[in-house]
Protein backbone atom coordinates (compact mmCIF):
# COMPACT_ATOMS: atom_id res chain seq x y z
CA UNK A 1 0.00 0.00 0.00
CA UNK A 2 1.33 3.10 -1.10
CA UNK A 3 1.11 6.58 0.76
CA UNK A 4 1.47 10.27 -0.65
CA UNK A 5 0.67 13.44 0.14
CA UNK A 6 1.75 15.99 -3.01
CA UNK A 7 0.40 19.83 -3.67
CA UNK A 8 -2.94 20.19 -5.17
CA UNK A 9 -1.61 21.17 -9.05
CA UNK A 10 -3.17 23.73 -11.18
CA UNK A 11 -6.53 22.39 -12.66
CA UNK A 12 -6.55 21.17 -16.48
CA UNK A 13 -8.97 21.42 -19.48
CA UNK A 14 -8.99 18.30 -21.46
CA UNK A 15 -11.30 15.70 -23.12
CA UNK A 16 -8.95 13.01 -24.59
CA UNK A 17 -8.52 9.85 -22.83
CA UNK A 18 -4.88 8.84 -22.65
CA UNK A 19 -3.86 5.30 -22.93
CA UNK A 20 -3.89 3.01 -19.77
CA UNK A 21 -0.93 2.73 -18.16
CA UNK A 22 0.67 -0.62 -18.73
CA UNK A 23 -2.46 -1.79 -19.99
CA UNK A 24 -4.40 -1.63 -16.38
CA UNK A 25 -7.50 0.27 -16.33
CA UNK A 26 -6.90 2.84 -13.61
CA UNK A 27 -10.16 3.80 -10.93
CA UNK A 28 -9.92 6.99 -8.83
CA UNK A 29 -11.71 5.82 -5.53
CA UNK A 30 -13.06 8.78 -3.64
CA UNK A 31 -13.64 7.46 -0.31
CA UNK A 32 -13.63 10.05 2.66
CA UNK A 33 -12.94 6.94 5.83
CA UNK A 34 -10.90 4.77 4.33
CA UNK A 35 -8.52 3.00 6.41
CA UNK A 36 -7.38 4.19 9.25
CA UNK A 37 -10.17 6.02 9.66
CA UNK A 38 -11.37 4.55 12.75
CA UNK A 39 -15.14 4.55 11.36
CA UNK A 40 -17.89 1.98 10.61
CA UNK A 41 -17.44 2.53 6.72
CA UNK A 42 -13.86 1.85 6.39
CA UNK A 43 -14.67 -2.14 6.32
CA UNK A 44 -16.89 -1.78 3.15
CA UNK A 45 -14.39 0.95 1.45
CA UNK A 46 -11.26 -1.60 2.46
CA UNK A 47 -13.38 -4.43 0.73
CA UNK A 48 -14.25 -2.55 -2.22
CA UNK A 49 -10.79 -0.98 -3.05
CA UNK A 50 -9.24 -4.96 -2.68
CA UNK A 51 -11.82 -5.99 -4.97
CA UNK A 52 -10.96 -3.72 -7.52
CA UNK A 53 -7.27 -4.46 -7.03
CA UNK A 54 -8.07 -8.42 -7.45
CA UNK A 55 -9.81 -7.68 -11.06
CA UNK A 56 -6.34 -6.05 -12.30
CA UNK A 57 -7.37 -2.15 -11.67
CA UNK A 58 -5.10 0.14 -10.54
CA UNK A 59 -6.89 1.44 -7.91
CA UNK A 60 -6.21 5.25 -6.34
CA UNK A 61 -8.13 5.94 -3.07
CA UNK A 62 -8.31 9.37 -2.34
CA UNK A 63 -9.11 10.34 1.58
CA UNK A 64 -8.20 12.43 4.49
CA UNK A 65 -4.96 12.60 5.77
CA UNK A 66 -4.62 10.49 9.08
CA UNK A 67 -3.97 13.54 10.89
CA UNK A 68 -8.15 14.69 10.14
CA UNK A 69 -9.19 11.38 11.57
CA UNK A 70 -7.16 12.49 14.74
CA UNK A 71 -9.84 15.09 15.63
CA UNK A 72 -12.87 12.85 14.88
CA UNK A 73 -12.70 8.95 15.71
CA UNK A 74 -9.80 8.46 15.82
CA UNK A 75 -7.31 5.83 13.85
CA UNK A 76 -6.99 2.19 13.98
CA UNK A 77 -4.03 1.04 12.10
CA UNK A 78 -5.06 -2.49 12.16
CA UNK A 79 -7.62 -1.49 9.47
CA UNK A 80 -4.84 -0.87 7.10
CA UNK A 81 -3.45 -4.44 7.33
CA UNK A 82 -5.82 -6.00 5.41
CA UNK A 83 -5.38 -3.14 2.44
CA UNK A 84 -4.12 -4.68 -0.63
CA UNK A 85 -0.39 -3.42 -0.58
CA UNK A 86 -0.79 -2.24 -4.47
CA UNK A 87 -3.52 0.46 -3.76
CA UNK A 88 -2.10 3.89 -3.68
CA UNK A 89 -3.79 6.20 -1.43
CA UNK A 90 -3.77 10.00 -1.59
CA UNK A 91 -4.19 12.03 1.76
CA UNK A 92 -5.83 15.60 2.05
CA UNK A 93 -5.05 17.81 4.47
CA UNK A 94 -8.78 18.36 5.13
CA UNK A 95 -10.36 19.01 8.51
CA UNK A 96 -13.04 19.47 10.33
CA UNK A 97 -12.68 23.26 12.08
CA UNK A 98 -15.56 22.98 14.36
CA UNK A 99 -13.72 19.53 16.33
CA UNK A 100 -10.07 21.86 16.79
CA UNK A 101 -10.00 22.12 20.41
CA UNK A 102 -7.25 23.64 20.90
CA UNK A 103 -8.29 26.95 22.69
CA UNK A 104 -5.20 28.48 21.17
CA UNK A 105 -6.27 28.34 17.55
CA UNK A 106 -9.81 29.69 18.43
CA UNK A 107 -10.72 33.01 16.53
CA UNK A 108 -12.07 35.87 18.93
CA UNK A 109 -15.46 35.45 17.23
CA UNK A 110 -15.30 31.71 18.00
CA UNK A 111 -14.22 32.28 21.38
CA UNK A 112 -16.96 35.21 22.27
CA UNK A 113 -19.61 33.34 20.01
CA UNK A 114 -19.14 30.35 19.60
CA UNK A 115 -22.56 29.17 18.49
CA UNK A 116 -22.77 32.45 16.11
CA UNK A 117 -19.53 31.37 14.86
CA UNK A 118 -20.53 28.02 14.15
CA UNK A 119 -24.25 29.06 12.51
CA UNK A 120 -21.61 31.47 10.55
CA UNK A 121 -19.45 28.42 9.04
CA UNK A 122 -22.86 26.48 8.47
CA UNK A 123 -23.78 29.15 5.82
CA UNK A 124 -20.53 29.35 4.43
CA UNK A 125 -20.39 25.66 4.08
CA UNK A 126 -23.42 25.57 2.08
CA UNK A 127 -22.60 28.54 0.16
CA UNK A 128 -19.83 26.01 -1.58
CA UNK A 129 -22.14 23.06 -1.24
CA UNK A 130 -25.37 22.26 0.10
CA UNK A 131 -23.74 19.50 2.84
CA UNK A 132 -23.32 21.69 6.29
CA UNK A 133 -20.29 20.82 7.89
CA UNK A 134 -18.58 19.26 4.91
CA UNK A 135 -19.51 21.57 1.96
CA UNK A 136 -16.40 23.67 2.08
CA UNK A 137 -14.25 20.94 1.30
CA UNK A 138 -15.69 21.02 -2.60
CA UNK A 139 -12.91 23.13 -4.36
CA UNK A 140 -9.92 21.03 -2.65
CA UNK A 141 -12.00 17.59 -3.91
CA UNK A 142 -12.25 18.62 -7.14
CA UNK A 143 -8.98 20.07 -7.44
CA UNK A 144 -7.54 16.03 -6.20
CA UNK A 145 -9.62 14.48 -8.36
CA UNK A 146 -8.12 15.89 -11.57
CA UNK A 147 -4.66 15.76 -10.31
CA UNK A 148 -4.90 12.01 -9.71
CA UNK A 149 -6.32 11.90 -13.15
CA UNK A 150 -3.63 14.11 -15.07
CA UNK A 151 -0.83 11.85 -13.72
CA UNK A 152 -2.48 8.54 -14.08
CA UNK A 153 -5.77 8.74 -16.92
CA UNK A 154 -8.80 6.99 -14.56
CA UNK A 155 -11.43 4.85 -16.84
CA UNK A 156 -13.77 4.48 -13.75
CA UNK A 157 -14.63 7.26 -10.39
CA UNK A 158 -15.86 5.13 -7.90
CA UNK A 159 -17.28 7.53 -5.33
CA UNK A 160 -19.03 7.12 -1.84
CA UNK A 161 -21.15 8.85 0.79
CA UNK A 162 -21.32 10.64 2.81
CA UNK A 163 -19.76 12.73 2.47
CA UNK A 164 -21.94 13.95 -0.07
CA UNK A 165 -19.63 16.75 -1.03
CA UNK A 166 -17.69 13.73 -3.28
CA UNK A 167 -20.92 14.21 -5.78
CA UNK A 168 -19.26 17.87 -6.67
CA UNK A 169 -15.95 16.23 -7.54
CA UNK A 170 -17.23 13.11 -9.03
CA UNK A 171 -19.49 15.48 -11.57
CA UNK A 172 -16.55 17.79 -12.28
CA UNK A 173 -14.28 15.03 -13.77
CA UNK A 174 -17.47 13.87 -15.68
CA UNK A 175 -17.77 17.00 -17.07
CA UNK A 176 -14.38 18.36 -17.91
CA UNK A 177 -13.01 14.75 -19.13
CA UNK A 178 -16.42 12.26 -18.93
CA UNK A 179 -14.74 9.87 -17.17
CA UNK A 180 -17.85 7.33 -16.45
CA UNK A 181 -18.64 6.91 -12.17
CA UNK A 182 -20.24 4.54 -9.94
CA UNK A 183 -21.98 5.91 -7.11
CA UNK A 184 -21.99 3.78 -3.88
CA UNK A 185 -24.65 5.87 -1.94
CA UNK A 186 -24.85 3.45 0.37
CA UNK A 187 -27.68 5.04 3.31
CA UNK A 188 -28.83 7.52 0.35
CA UNK A 189 -28.96 11.40 0.60
CA UNK A 190 -32.25 12.59 -0.13
CA UNK A 191 -34.02 9.27 1.55
CA UNK A 192 -34.45 10.21 5.41
CA UNK A 193 -33.04 6.92 6.72
CA UNK A 194 -34.16 7.42 10.78
CA UNK A 195 -37.62 8.79 10.13
CA UNK A 196 -38.37 7.90 6.85
CA UNK A 197 -39.50 9.54 3.71
CA UNK A 198 -37.52 12.07 1.83
CA UNK A 199 -34.99 14.62 3.46
CA UNK A 200 -35.28 17.35 0.75
CA UNK A 201 -37.25 18.34 -2.47
CA UNK A 202 -36.37 17.71 -5.94
CA UNK A 203 -36.21 21.34 -6.48
CA UNK A 204 -34.12 22.16 -3.65
CA UNK A 205 -30.41 23.04 -4.18
CA UNK A 206 -29.40 19.28 -2.56
CA UNK A 207 -32.53 18.14 -5.02
CA UNK A 208 -30.84 19.41 -8.14
CA UNK A 209 -27.25 17.99 -7.17
CA UNK A 210 -28.46 14.69 -6.61
CA UNK A 211 -30.58 14.21 -10.02
CA UNK A 212 -27.70 15.75 -12.21
CA UNK A 213 -25.17 13.74 -10.76
CA UNK A 214 -27.42 9.95 -10.53
CA UNK A 215 -28.38 10.78 -14.31
CA UNK A 216 -25.21 9.88 -15.70
CA UNK A 217 -24.35 7.29 -13.25
CA UNK A 218 -23.35 3.50 -14.09
CA UNK A 219 -24.75 1.68 -11.28
CA UNK A 220 -25.54 3.41 -7.85
CA UNK A 221 -25.62 1.21 -4.89
CA UNK A 222 -27.33 0.99 -1.83
CA UNK A 223 -26.93 -0.97 1.19
CA UNK A 224 -30.58 -2.34 1.41
CA UNK A 225 -34.13 -3.01 -0.55
CA UNK A 226 -35.75 -0.26 0.81
CA UNK A 227 -33.18 2.06 0.35
CA UNK A 228 -33.07 1.14 -3.03
CA UNK A 229 -36.59 1.23 -4.09
CA UNK A 230 -36.79 4.65 -2.38
CA UNK A 231 -34.54 5.68 -5.63
CA UNK A 232 -36.31 4.00 -8.13
CA UNK A 233 -39.79 5.46 -6.95
CA UNK A 234 -37.78 8.82 -6.60
CA UNK A 235 -35.92 8.74 -10.24
CA UNK A 236 -37.77 6.31 -12.24
CA UNK A 237 -35.02 6.65 -15.66
CA UNK A 238 -32.44 5.04 -12.92
CA UNK A 239 -34.38 2.14 -11.63
CA UNK A 240 -32.58 -0.27 -13.71
CA UNK A 241 -28.81 0.99 -12.48
CA UNK A 242 -30.16 0.68 -8.40
CA UNK A 243 -28.23 -2.01 -7.56
CA UNK A 244 -28.49 -3.56 -3.57
CA UNK A 245 -25.02 -4.20 -2.51
CA UNK A 246 -25.41 -5.13 1.41
CA UNK A 247 -22.51 -3.98 3.71
CA UNK A 248 -21.71 -8.02 5.37
CA UNK A 249 -18.90 -8.78 7.52
CA UNK A 250 -15.17 -9.50 7.48
CA UNK A 251 -14.45 -13.42 7.92
CA UNK A 252 -11.71 -12.33 10.30
CA UNK A 253 -13.70 -10.62 12.38
CA UNK A 254 -15.77 -13.59 13.84
CA UNK A 255 -14.48 -16.15 16.27
CA UNK A 256 -14.05 -19.76 14.77
CA UNK A 257 -15.46 -21.12 18.19
CA UNK A 258 -17.22 -19.65 21.27
CA UNK A 259 -16.53 -20.54 24.85
CA UNK A 260 -18.74 -22.02 27.10
CA UNK A 261 -20.93 -20.17 29.36
CA UNK A 262 -20.25 -20.25 32.88
CA UNK A 263 -23.20 -20.14 34.77
CA UNK A 264 -22.31 -20.35 37.99
CA UNK A 265 -19.97 -16.77 37.41
CA UNK A 266 -22.72 -15.51 35.35
CA UNK A 267 -22.46 -14.51 31.52
CA UNK A 268 -20.92 -11.63 29.19
CA UNK A 269 -22.92 -9.62 27.75
CA UNK A 270 -21.45 -7.51 24.70
CA UNK A 271 -22.33 -4.42 22.46
CA UNK A 272 -20.17 -3.35 19.56
CA UNK A 273 -20.45 -0.51 17.68
CA UNK A 274 -20.38 3.43 17.39
CA UNK A 275 -22.53 4.83 20.51
CA UNK A 276 -24.33 7.21 18.02
CA UNK A 277 -28.02 6.24 18.99
CA UNK A 278 -30.03 8.76 20.78
CA UNK A 279 -29.73 8.54 24.69
CA UNK A 280 -33.02 7.51 25.26
CA UNK A 281 -32.29 4.37 23.40
CA UNK A 282 -29.25 3.49 25.46
CA UNK A 283 -31.82 4.19 28.63
CA UNK A 284 -34.07 2.10 27.39
CA UNK A 285 -31.74 -0.76 27.34
CA UNK A 286 -30.06 -0.15 30.26
CA UNK A 287 -33.66 0.09 32.02
CA UNK A 288 -34.56 -3.38 30.50
CA UNK A 289 -31.19 -4.98 31.50
CA UNK A 290 -32.02 -3.43 35.44
CA UNK A 291 -35.83 -5.29 35.14
CA UNK A 292 -34.00 -8.55 34.20
CA UNK A 293 -31.10 -8.28 36.94
CA UNK A 294 -33.53 -8.26 39.63
CA UNK A 295 -35.73 -10.77 38.08
CA UNK A 296 -32.99 -13.55 36.98
CA UNK A 297 -30.76 -14.25 39.57
CA UNK A 298 -28.14 -15.70 36.88
CA UNK A 299 -28.26 -12.32 35.42
CA UNK A 300 -27.63 -10.93 38.73
CA UNK A 301 -24.24 -12.18 39.04
CA UNK A 302 -23.51 -11.61 34.69
CA UNK A 303 -21.89 -8.26 32.82
CA UNK A 304 -22.67 -6.38 30.02
CA UNK A 305 -19.85 -4.64 28.27
CA UNK A 306 -20.23 -1.81 25.59
CA UNK A 307 -17.24 -1.16 23.59
CA UNK A 308 -17.34 1.27 20.68
CA UNK A 309 -16.65 5.01 19.67
CA UNK A 310 -18.37 7.31 22.23
CA UNK A 311 -18.85 11.47 20.44
CA UNK A 312 -16.17 12.87 17.94
CA UNK A 313 -13.97 15.95 18.87
CA UNK A 314 -14.31 17.17 22.51
CA UNK A 315 -17.33 15.71 22.90
CA UNK A 316 -15.53 12.44 22.82
CA UNK A 317 -16.75 10.46 25.44
CA UNK A 318 -18.12 13.28 27.55
CA UNK A 319 -21.45 13.46 26.87
CA UNK A 320 -25.16 12.09 27.92
CA UNK A 321 -24.38 8.23 26.68
CA UNK A 322 -21.33 8.61 29.54
CA UNK A 323 -23.09 9.89 31.67
CA UNK A 324 -25.77 6.63 31.23
CA UNK A 325 -22.97 4.07 31.31
CA UNK A 326 -21.15 5.67 34.35
CA UNK A 327 -24.55 5.61 36.05
CA UNK A 328 -25.25 1.64 35.79
CA UNK A 329 -21.88 0.42 36.45
CA UNK A 330 -23.28 -0.65 39.54
CA UNK A 331 -25.71 -2.77 37.23
CA UNK A 332 -22.49 -4.78 36.06
CA UNK A 333 -22.34 -2.49 33.04
CA UNK A 334 -18.52 -1.42 31.56
CA UNK A 335 -17.58 0.78 28.94
CA UNK A 336 -14.04 -0.32 27.69
CA UNK A 337 -13.81 2.21 24.56
CA UNK A 338 -13.47 1.76 20.99
CA UNK A 339 -11.85 -1.47 19.95
CA UNK A 340 -9.42 -2.30 16.99
CA UNK A 341 -10.20 -4.29 14.10
CA UNK A 342 -7.59 -6.66 15.19
CA UNK A 343 -9.19 -7.65 18.60
CA UNK A 344 -12.85 -8.01 17.25
CA UNK A 345 -12.86 -11.65 17.01
CA UNK A 346 -11.43 -12.07 20.20
CA UNK A 347 -14.44 -10.18 21.71
CA UNK A 348 -16.38 -12.03 20.03
CA UNK A 349 -15.33 -15.32 21.12
CA UNK A 350 -15.09 -14.51 24.89
CA UNK A 351 -18.95 -12.68 25.23
CA UNK A 352 -21.77 -15.11 25.98
CA UNK A 353 -24.93 -13.07 23.75
CA UNK A 354 -24.82 -9.60 22.09
CA UNK A 355 -26.96 -6.83 22.39
CA UNK A 356 -27.68 -4.90 19.19
CA UNK A 357 -28.43 -1.38 19.78
CA UNK A 358 -29.85 0.56 16.55
CA UNK A 359 -31.64 3.84 16.17
CA UNK A 360 -34.03 4.01 12.94
CA UNK A 361 -36.73 1.85 11.32
CA UNK A 362 -37.27 -0.29 7.81
CA UNK A 363 -34.46 2.24 5.87
CA UNK A 364 -31.08 1.03 8.62
CA UNK A 365 -29.81 -2.56 8.41
CA UNK A 366 -26.08 -1.41 10.02
CA UNK A 367 -22.88 -2.58 9.36
CA UNK A 368 -22.73 -4.55 12.97
CA UNK A 369 -26.08 -6.71 12.53
CA UNK A 370 -23.70 -9.27 9.78
CA UNK A 371 -21.23 -9.47 12.05
CA UNK A 372 -23.53 -10.11 15.07
CA UNK A 373 -25.16 -13.02 12.73
CA UNK A 374 -22.02 -14.81 12.21
CA UNK A 375 -20.76 -14.63 15.65
CA UNK A 376 -22.62 -18.01 16.60
CA UNK A 377 -24.10 -15.94 19.79
CA UNK A 378 -27.10 -15.36 20.62
CA UNK A 379 -28.43 -11.78 19.74
CA UNK A 380 -30.63 -9.61 21.17
CA UNK A 381 -32.68 -6.76 19.32
CA UNK A 382 -32.83 -3.42 20.69
CA UNK A 383 -34.41 -1.42 17.75
CA UNK A 384 -37.81 -0.81 16.53
CA UNK A 385 -39.80 -3.93 15.14
CA UNK A 386 -40.09 -2.45 11.66
CA UNK A 387 -36.18 -2.39 11.17
CA UNK A 388 -33.85 -4.09 8.08
CA UNK A 389 -31.69 -5.58 10.82
CA UNK A 390 -35.08 -7.67 11.37
CA UNK A 391 -34.40 -8.52 7.50
CA UNK A 392 -31.02 -9.92 8.04
CA UNK A 393 -31.69 -11.85 10.97
CA UNK A 394 -35.15 -13.20 10.26
CA UNK A 395 -34.84 -17.39 10.51
CA UNK A 396 -31.70 -16.94 12.75
CA UNK A 397 -31.68 -19.42 14.93
CA UNK A 398 -30.27 -17.63 18.09
CA UNK A 399 -32.03 -13.92 17.20
CA UNK A 400 -34.42 -13.64 20.28
CA UNK A 401 -36.84 -11.34 18.07
CA UNK A 402 -37.19 -7.63 17.46
CA UNK A 403 -39.43 -6.34 20.29
CA UNK A 404 -39.25 -2.80 20.41
CA UNK A 405 -37.62 -0.64 22.92
CA UNK A 406 -40.15 -0.49 25.69
CA UNK A 407 -38.00 -1.65 28.65
CA UNK A 408 -39.87 -4.12 30.27
CA UNK A 409 -39.90 -6.61 26.85
CA UNK A 410 -36.03 -6.11 26.50
CA UNK A 411 -35.91 -7.58 30.18
CA UNK A 412 -37.67 -10.06 28.38
CA UNK A 413 -35.31 -10.60 25.63
CA UNK A 414 -32.05 -10.41 28.22
CA UNK A 415 -33.68 -13.50 29.81
CA UNK A 416 -34.00 -14.90 26.94
CA UNK A 417 -30.95 -14.36 25.10
CA UNK A 418 -29.44 -16.01 28.73
CA UNK A 419 -31.23 -19.50 28.10
CA UNK A 420 -29.91 -19.19 24.57
CA UNK A 421 -26.36 -18.55 25.46
CA UNK A 422 -26.67 -21.47 27.89
CA UNK A 423 -28.99 -24.10 25.97
CA UNK A 424 -27.73 -23.54 22.32
CA UNK A 425 -26.25 -26.76 20.99
CA UNK A 426 -22.57 -26.55 18.66
CA UNK A 427 -25.16 -27.58 15.46
CA UNK A 428 -27.52 -24.49 16.23
CA UNK A 429 -24.22 -22.36 16.86
CA UNK A 430 -23.52 -23.75 13.36
CA UNK A 431 -26.60 -23.38 12.05
CA UNK A 432 -26.27 -19.70 12.97
CA UNK A 433 -23.10 -19.41 10.97
CA UNK A 434 -24.86 -21.19 8.49
CA UNK A 435 -27.68 -18.10 8.25
CA UNK A 436 -24.77 -15.10 7.60
CA UNK A 437 -22.42 -17.22 5.09
CA UNK A 438 -24.56 -14.92 2.17
CA UNK A 439 -23.67 -11.81 4.25
CA UNK A 440 -19.78 -12.46 3.93
CA UNK A 441 -18.24 -8.85 2.69
CA UNK A 442 -16.38 -10.04 -0.05
CA UNK A 443 -19.38 -12.18 -1.44
CA UNK A 444 -21.67 -8.87 -1.07
CA UNK A 445 -19.03 -7.06 -2.96
CA UNK A 446 -17.44 -9.33 -5.08
CA UNK A 447 -20.67 -9.41 -7.89
CA UNK A 448 -21.15 -5.63 -7.68
CA UNK A 449 -16.93 -5.22 -8.59
CA UNK A 450 -17.36 -7.71 -11.90
CA UNK A 451 -20.19 -5.96 -12.88
CA UNK A 452 -18.80 -2.87 -12.66
CA UNK A 453 -15.37 -4.02 -14.38
CA UNK A 454 -17.38 -5.78 -17.19
CA UNK A 455 -19.36 -2.44 -18.30
CA UNK A 456 -16.13 -0.47 -18.08
CA UNK A 457 -13.32 -3.03 -19.28
CA UNK A 458 -15.22 -5.49 -21.47
CA UNK A 459 -14.27 -8.29 -19.54
CA UNK A 460 -16.37 -11.15 -18.35
CA UNK A 461 -18.44 -10.37 -15.60
CA UNK A 462 -18.18 -13.70 -13.29
CA UNK A 463 -20.00 -13.44 -9.92
CA UNK A 464 -18.13 -15.82 -8.10
CA UNK A 465 -16.41 -14.42 -4.78
CA UNK A 466 -12.83 -13.22 -5.29
CA UNK A 467 -10.30 -13.98 -2.50
CA UNK A 468 -8.49 -10.95 -1.08
CA UNK A 469 -6.42 -12.54 1.14
CA UNK A 470 -3.57 -13.19 -1.33
CA UNK A 471 -1.96 -11.63 -4.66
CA UNK A 472 -0.03 -12.73 -7.28
CA UNK A 473 1.78 -9.53 -7.02
CA UNK A 474 2.58 -9.05 -3.33
CA UNK A 475 -1.17 -9.07 -1.76
CA UNK A 476 -1.48 -9.60 2.35
CA UNK A 477 -2.20 -12.77 3.06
Amino acid sequence: MQSKLSPLAPLVRARRRRPRRGGRPHVIYLAIGFPPAAKSSAYRMRETANQFAARGWDVTVITLADESWEREYGLDHTLSVGVDPRISIVGLPLTRVDLETDLRAFSEARSLRPQQWIDQQRKQELQVFPEPVFGGWRPELEKAVLRVHREHPADLLMTTCAPYVNLAATWRLWDEHRVPYVVDFRDGWSVDVIGGGAAFAENSPAGRWEKRVLAEARAVWCVNEPIAQFYRDRYPALADRVRVVRNGYDEDCVPSTNHRPEPATGLTFGYLGSINFPPALLDSVLTGWRIARREQPLLARSRFEVRGHIGAGALREANAHMELLRAAASDGVEFGGPLPKAEVAAAYGRWDALVLMLVGGRFVTSGKVYEYAASGLPVLSAHEMDHDAATVLAGHPLWTGAVGLDPRRLATSFSEAARLALEATDDERAAARAHALRYARSAQLAPAVAEVTAAITGATATTGQISVGTSTEGGQA
